[in-house]
């Protein structure tokens, strides 16, 4: 039931874009899921994570297969430290975490939806 219920959720917020939450809360999401934790880092000024963030995650049929695939988070380095063991060396960066917080992949830049499903579709959760 707790999947079903779960599964509802992420499939109803995908309908109006991409669900970001913390990295908290992705940790405690992960427990129950077998899905990887994928963490865009941005920062506020930077025009290729707004344009990312409009031309693919505000993308309703892109944001369902993010959600099927991932549990989503966004680290603001204006706002936030990076919970990572990693040194960013440009916006956007992606970093998929495994459980144990193993990085599986990272994936630096921007990218069209097609370009951003072929670099991610075949990160599985451990």
């Amino acid at each position: 039931m707790r999947k079903l219920l779960f599964s509802f959720v992420f499939s109803c917020v995908s309908l109006f874009g991409v669900e970001w939450v913390s990295y908290e809360r992705a940790l405690e999401l992960q427990k129950q899921s077998f899905k990887p934790i994928m963490v865009e880092v941005v920062r506020s000024d930077c025009r290729y994570c707004i344009a990312m963030q409009r031309d693919v995650f505000e993308d309703k049929e892109m944001s369902k297969w993010i959600a099927e695939r991932f549990i989503a988070v966004k680290i603001n380095l204006d706002k936030e430290k990076l919970p990572l063991d990693v040194s960013v060396s440009m916006t956007p960066s992606f970093y998929f975490l495994g459980k144990e917080r193993a990085i599986l992949k990272s994936i630096p830049g921007s990218w069209s939806i097609s370009d951003f499903k072929d670099l991610t579709k075949n990160i599985k959760g451990h």
